[in-house]
């Protein structure tokens, strides 16, 4: 798609954390957008809607903090798969469940924005936001910043 010049609505983290820095250097080479899909890339997405990316300070992201939130490292032994599919806000399959519970899918989000957005990791923060209604936020070099919300 790319090497055809077609924008591609990219649905999935992984291409971007395994081949972000070839995939970015073609599409900008072909001239395509990378249209993020995933909810907290798709805020970030609108929050920079009409904006300059060589105003943004940082990109945050939020993380409802999964099942284990406020949990103490001792608690943390004995949990069971079961607990960890158990995720407080969202509805999700297996896989992201237990990468959101361990906070790992997290981690691949900052990479996949990192990429998705050409904004250095140290300008990625991450926030826990137990009530899930921010999605993501954009903080500009002038200290606005635009946030995309929605209940979950």
């Amino acid at each position: 798609a790319i090497k055809k010049g077609i924008d591609i609505a990219l649905a999935n983290k992984e291409t971007l954390v395994t081949a972000g820095e070839l995939v970015m250097k073609e599409a900008e080479k072909y001239n395509v957008n990378i249209l993020p899909v995933d909810s907290e890339h798709s805020a970030i997405f609108q929050c920079l809607n009409g904006e300059n990316k060589k105003n943004i300070e940082k990109i945050i992201l939020t993380a409802s903090g999964g099942p284990f939130r406020g949990k103490k490292k001792g608690e943390l032994a004995n949990i069971t798969k079961n607990e960890a599919l158990k995720h407080p806000n969202w509805s999700m399959g297996r896989k992201i469940s237990i990468d959101s519970s361990t906070l790992m899918n997290k981690g691949l989000e900052v990479i996949e924005a990192r990429w998705l957005f050409g904004v250095e990791q140290e300008n990625i923060d991450v926030v826990v936001h137990p009530q899930s209604i921010i999605h993501s936020m954009v903080q500009y070099t002038d200290s606005s910043i635009i946030a995309q919300l929605g209940c979950p």
